[in-house]
């Protein structure tokens, strides 16, 4: 079925049943994989074996390049800790940093909605160069549109990024193997939580802030430690470091198990989910990273990552394993252990 054919009219593919579009469905979670998968991907990429990740591998001639694009849409426009300007450089580098490549330039277009204050949209476009200054990553061009007022929450920021890959690392759900390690950057859920309490939606007090930041830095300090060892990373970012390791487990066919003792939380944040029912693995983060490192090299990137800017409170949570296939496993301190699965519904909306 063509793209052409969908836009006339034509029923979507059967293998996407959900009668109309949710908040869910952009939420990071099941929904949106479903949404993906099933009408998305199959249109537009055919018949791709290829894993969806941050980012596409493209060759162009003899040049390997790492290809992304991604839109924010976050509400307040400006939160502790960060903007939508600066997540949206953040954003896109991560996409990029994560896939194994140096971010290296970036196209940029802007949705304004009218009656937006000017000094406003100046604010933002001087934290996207500030952010892209931090980042190393060129902005070269882009595009800006007007709304009615009324139809964009201020301003939505669409991008579309390039980056150069790293020498020496593969990554690939194909390469993680049992008995690989699962390290994680920092603490989570510091930016899903400070936006939720940026809105006034949370009656409590907490000083937190948005954790958005280029994480290139330790990504290449990772990959220099770890080298071919280095087997995968992502950025969980809509739906958490559970949605992110259940795609693992999915794609590589096998089990994860994570030690719930070994995640940080921070206090305010994990307070903040038990006064609202959630869990602080499904809860979006902007400045952290996932990595899968083979069990003997992990202990030296480890190390070297904890000696990198950024990069003190990285940490072992867990470990592949082969069995039960395709499912997040975590252990609790008491010795039980409970099935972790993809964020399911749409608790924070408008988070990045």
């Amino acid at each position: 079925m063509s793209v052409a054919s969908v836009a006339a009219g034509m029923p979507a593919p059967s293998r996407f049943r959900d009668a109309q579009i949710e908040m869910a469905h952009g939420a990071g979670g099941i929904a949106s994989r479903r949404l993906v998968e099933n009408l998305i991907a199959p249109i537009l990429m055919g018949q791709s074996s290829e894993p969806l990740g941050d980012a596409a591998q493209v060759k162009l001639g003899t040049a390997q390049v790492a290809f992304t694009a991604d839109s924010f849409v976050v509400s307040p426009l400006r939160f502790p800790g960060g903007s939508i300007g600066e997540l949206a450089v953040n954003g896109t580098a991560n996409d990029l940093a994560v896939s194994g490549a140096r971010p290296e330039a970036m196209v940029v277009t802007f949705i304004v909605e009218a009656g937006l204050p000017s000094v406003r949209l100046g604010a933002e476009v001087e934290a996207m160069a500030e952010a892209a200054s931090r980042a190393g990553i060129a902005i070269v061009g882009g595009d800006t549109k007007v709304v009615e007022h009324g139809k964009a929450d201020g301003l939505y920021i669409t991008t579309a990024g390039i980056g150069r890959p790293l020498s020496g690392i593969r990554l690939s759900p194909a390469s993680v193997r049992p008995g690989d390690r699962i390290l994680l950057s920092g603490p989570i859920g510091d930016h899903g939580i400070t936006i939720l309490l940026a809105r006034g939606e949370l009656d409590i007090e907490a000083e937190l802030c948005s954790d958005t930041r280029c994480v290139f830095s330790m990504v290449a300090t990772l990959a220099q430690a770890a080298g071919p060892s280095l087997h995968w990373m992502r950025d969980p970012t809509r739906g958490g470091v559970a949605t992110s390791l259940n795609e693992l487990a999915r794609d590589a066919a096998l089990g994860i198990l994570i030690e719930e003792a070994s995640v940080p939380v921070r206090d305010s944040v994990r307070g903040a989910c038990e006064l609202l029912g959630l869990d602080p693995l499904h809860i979006a983060n902007e400045g952290q990273f996932l990595a899968v490192i083979a069990a003997d090299r992990a202990s030296a990137a480890l190390d070297a990552m904890r000696a990198t800017p950024g990069g003190a409170d990285a940490c072992i949570i867990g470990e592949v394993v082969e069995q039960p296939q395709a499912t997040v496993l975590c252990k609790s301190g008491f010795g039980g252990t409970r099935v972790i699965d993809m964020l399911v519904g749409d608790p924070l909306p408008r988070i990045c």
